[in-house]
């Protein structure tokens, strides 16, 4: 078996995290720790209590922890969220009882769905955010009618848009991101590449250079982002909302990284090509 390569130092000192997130950067950091650290540990118990039979479903955001508490930290309270399949963790940090949550995982007599919404599928009203959708790439024209609203009602608020580099083939994806351009509606795209649509390596979903730069096609701009640099995906996540609640239109921000559990506790990634070492850095788009 070949050794793992090195992991990459983070390029920052004192100083340069400090021009990117502000002066309150080390309580930032600490609060981004802490819950990524619970995101890690609860997706680890809800997979076991799955296999156990507790759970009935469960989708884990294991590899992608950063990019979830960038955008709750980074978000307003009046900003709506529209997740894909793994940002259960923007909604605790958005505020939302992680008690509440898990009664919807057991979907008990406490679960605010009663148990009529599917496992991992939470919706939390409270903190703005809208329920998830096992249906690839709704969310996003969802998101942009939202966007629209805001701008007819003259809200300074934003929508975030997330979905996985598997709904950039959606037709939702195309209509969304046209619409959003044709009218400069406040909302920020997030493709979360995690390098597989369940089985699907995403050299397979498109021939373009990266999936950002499909932004460019309907007349806004796309940037990469390493999904795994917590500093560096606070900083693009709060500027593009900045300058969606500013009325400058929309932004797609594409955070590469690397799922490192299976797509769903329903899938088995054995007999595919996934590679078994994920300890390296995502690989950027020059």
């Amino acid at each position: 078996m070949n050794p793992a390569p090195p992991v990459e130092a983070l390029p920052y000192d004192a100083a340069s995290v400090g021009e990117a997130l502000g002066p309150s950067w080390p309580e930032l950091l600490r609060s981004a720790y802490r819950w990524m650290l619970l995101g890690r540990t609860l997706d680890a118990r809800m997979q076991a209590l799955q296999r156990q039979g507790r759970v009935g479903f469960y989708g884990a955001a294991t590899g992608q922890e950063a990019v979830n508490v960038a955008a709750g930290l980074a978000s307003l309270r009046d900003d709506w969220v529209f997740p894909g399949l793994r940002e259960q963790l923007v909604a605790l940090v958005r505020g939302h009882p992680l008690s509440t949550y898990v009664h919807h995982l057991f979907a008990d007599a406490k679960d605010p769905a009663l148990g009529r919404n599917m496992p991992c599928h939470p919706t939390a009203r409270d903190v703005h955010y809208v329920s998830m959708s096992s249906v690839i790439g709704t969310q996003v024209s969802q998101a942009v009618g939202l966007a629209y609203a805001l701008k007819q009602k003259s809200e300074p608020a934003a929508a975030l848009a997330f979905f996985g580099d598997g709904g950039t083939s959606s037709n939702d994806f195309h209509a969304g991101l046209n619409f959003a351009g044709v009218f400069l509606l406040p909302v920020v795209f997030c493709c979360t590449n995690n390098q597989w649509a369940i089985s699907i390596p995403v050299a397979r979903q498109t021939a373009a250079a990266s999936l950002a730069s499909k932004a460019e096609a309907y007349g806004f701009s796309g940037r990469q982002v390493d999904g795994t640099d917590f500093v560096a995906t606070y900083r693009e996540l709060s500027s593009a909302l900045k300058e969606a609640r500013e009325g400058r239109g929309p932004v797609m921000l594409e955070f590469v990284l690397y799922r490192m559990t299976p797509h769903s506790s329903s899938d088995d990634p054995a007999g595919t090509s996934r590679p078994i070492s994920c300890s390296a850095r995502p690989s950027m788009t020059p």
